[in-house]
Order: C-alpha cells, then sequence, then structure tokens
C-alpha cells in the first residue's frame, strides 16, 4: 500500500506530464501518419506519441488520485493535487520551458500552497 499523500505526489507528477503531452499532441499529424507503412517505417509512429503519453499520464493520473482519495478528504486531496500541479507547471514552464519568470506568480502561487497547508493542518 502506498502512503496517500504519496500517491497524492505521483497524481500531481503525472498531471504535470498529462498537462504537457496535451501541449505537445497535434491532431493534424497523427490524421496524417500513414498507418499502412508504419510498420515498415517505425519513425512515421512519431506524431502518435504524444497522444499515447496524454492517454499514459492522464489514466496514471486518476489512479494515483482516487488511491490517495480513498484515505485523504476529497476536498483536500484535490486542493493539494491542484497545487502541487500547478507548481509543478509553473517550475517546468520557467527552468525547461524557458517562460519569463514573475514575482507576482509566485505570490499567488504560494498563497495556493498556503490554503492547502491550513486544509491539511486542520483535518
Amino acid at each position: 500500500m502506498i502512503n496517500p499523500w504519496f500517491s497524492l505526489f505521483l497524481a500531481s507528477f503525472m498531471e504535470v506530464c498529462w498537462t504537457y503531452s496535451l501541449k505537445a499532441l497535434n491532431m493534424q499529424r497523427i490524421k496524417e501518419v500513414a498507418w499502412l507503412h508504419s510498420f515498415t517505417h517505425p519513425a512515421l509512429l512519431l506524431p502518435v506519441l504524444p497522444l499515447l503519453a496524454y492517454v499514459a499520464f492522464g489514466l496514471a493520473n486518476v489512479l494515483f488520485l482516487s488511491q490517495a482519495m480513498r484515505f485523504i478528504p476529497t476536498a483536500t486531496a484535490y486542493s493539494a493535487w491542484m497545487a502541487l500541479a500547478v507548481v509543478g507547471i509553473k517550475l517546468v514552464d520557467v527552468l525547461y520551458l524557458k517562460q519569463p519568470f514573475s514575482w507576482q506568480s509566485v505570490i499567488y502561487t504560494s498563497l495556493i500552497i498556503i490554503g492547502v497547508l491550513g486544509l491539511r493542518r486542520i483535518e
């Protein structure tokens, strides 16, 4: 049995991965895949990888979140899951995708985290 808070952390991580797989998804390129020739040239299936990641990360997200919600109150689990995902997405945006850093976003993200910690403390 996985610790419910660790399961919640994994669900948030999967949410971050799911979000970026959604960003990478290009349905037009998937429609253009030559399915009959893809078995002889596997590189032609590369546009399908974000779709497979989208499905896998989405399912893992739901699985880990549902495991956590068995032991953590729903409102607390959902808010913690969302707060961790928002922080994770912001970190990927700034550190990996080189999006502009803003102290305002740090302040507002911190307020989300403070709210989650407050919920955790009263439960």
